[in-house]
């Protein structure tokens, strides 16, 4: 029987949650890195033992960890992000020019088809690889050095590079964004990259055509169909039948367009999971209900999912990397909130229950399904 593993990283360490393929009862380890943020935790497709970690902290600054006995045992590796060439300006967010200046790792992508090799995107802005299990990384600098790296500005959270999507038939094809300068994608294994965000419609940006600028929150797509991407925005949930080539509103009847995490069913490629919250400066559920909003149309037609889900007085938010969904049939969705609850759903989001309650703030959710 297949096994699951549920991945979160936390305000203070990392959490491991494990069940069989019924998902009914669930095993919780952990902390590890215990009292450390943890921004995020990712297992490597090609090895199911392999587990890459992402700590930073204002002490010993940012630091990869890695597992090789599936989160039993870490090993501290590589934690040398330096930028290449002359790494010039971006935008402040007063609109003045600041120097590129590494904080942290946010995001961590594993290849599909190599456990040695590992992306990872990190605030400021940039794309680093590791070939050799974390312990040295490149950045890969034609991203940054695109023209219209000195007009980015950070979004509220900072200039993060917060998504990483490698298309499985394509080896040569990566998607990435970046709050806020908007969408970017290489077609020569980061070599080159362009910005593919036409048709994101924006405030404060003069004109409907800037090539940068948008604050995109995340992007998903389903492995089947690398060309359909779906975007949940600053404001808006966009979707684009052209891999980015453009972009249209799926917003439909969705209470509230505003929230940060996006993410597709593993079978069923036109259903989409997004978490609405209220506003840009509200981040909680609209009316204090927390619901999960389901297209099973690629958007534009909602539903809300509130079994097992607080439907009163709840005031907590999912963060961009909270949300995973496992490759089980029926699809489990999961998802973590701010308030340190961990929801998952065994029937692809028809009804849901706590796997942890009163975890620290989570930062990320991944997924394992081991056979």
């Amino acid at each position: 029987m297949s096994k699951i593993r549920v991945l979160a990283g936390t305000r203070k360490g990392a959490f491991i949650l494990s069940s069989d393929g019924k998902r009914n009862q669930w095993e919780v380890r952990g902390p590890y890195f215990g009292g450390w943020e943890i921004f995020h935790l990712k297992g490597s497709p090609a090895d199911p033992n392999r587990i890459y970690a992402s700590q930073a902290s204002d002490w010993f600054g940012q630091v990869i960890h890695r597992s090789d006995d599936g989160g039993q045992t870490w090993e501290t590796v590589g934690n040398r992000f330096a930028y290449e060439g002359e790494a010039g300006t971006h935008q402040g967010y007063d609109g003045t020019p600041h120097p590129w200046e590494f904080k942290r790792v946010w995001h961590l992508e594993p290849s599909l088809s190599d456990p040695d090799t590992v992306y990872a995107g990190v605030e400021d802005a940039a794309l680093f690889r590791s070939t050799d299990g974390g312990q040295s990384w490149q950045e890969l600098p034609g991203l940054r050095e695109h023209g219209s790296g000195p007009k980015w500005q950070p979004g509220a959270g900072g200039l993060c590079l917060h998504t990483i999507l490698l298309d499985p038939g394509n080896p040569d094809r990566i998607f990435i964004a970046i709050s806020a300068a908007g969408a970017f994608r290489t077609d020569d294994g980061g070599k080159t990259w362009r910005p593919i965000n036409r048709g994101l419609k924006s405030e404060y940006i003069p004109g409907q055509d800037a090539e940068v600028g948008h604050c995109v929150h995340r992007i998903a797509m389903h492995p089947s169909r690398p060309e359909v991407l779906f975007m949940q925005k600053h404001w808006d949930v966009m979707r684009s039948d052209d891999a980015g080539e453009s972009w249209r509103e799926v917003s439909g009847n969705l209470p509230s367009d505003f929230g940060f995490v996006i993410d597709v069913h593993a079978h069923e490629p036109e259903t989409v999971y997004v978490v609405p919250i209220k506003s840009d400066s509200e981040h909680y559920p609209p009316d204090g209900k927390l619901r999960v909003y389901r297209s099973r149309t690629g958007g534009n037609e909602w539903e809300a999912l509130t079994r097992g889900l607080p439907q009163q007085d709840c005031y907590v938010n999912v963060l961009r990397d909270a949300m995973a969904v496992d490759s089980l049939d029926p699809c489990g969705v999961y998802f973590g909130t701010t308030g340190g609850q961990l929801y998952a759903s065994a029937d692809a989001g028809d009804s849901w229950v706590t796997i942890a309650r009163d975890l620290p703030r989570i930062l990320s959710v991944e997924v394992q399904t081991l056979t």
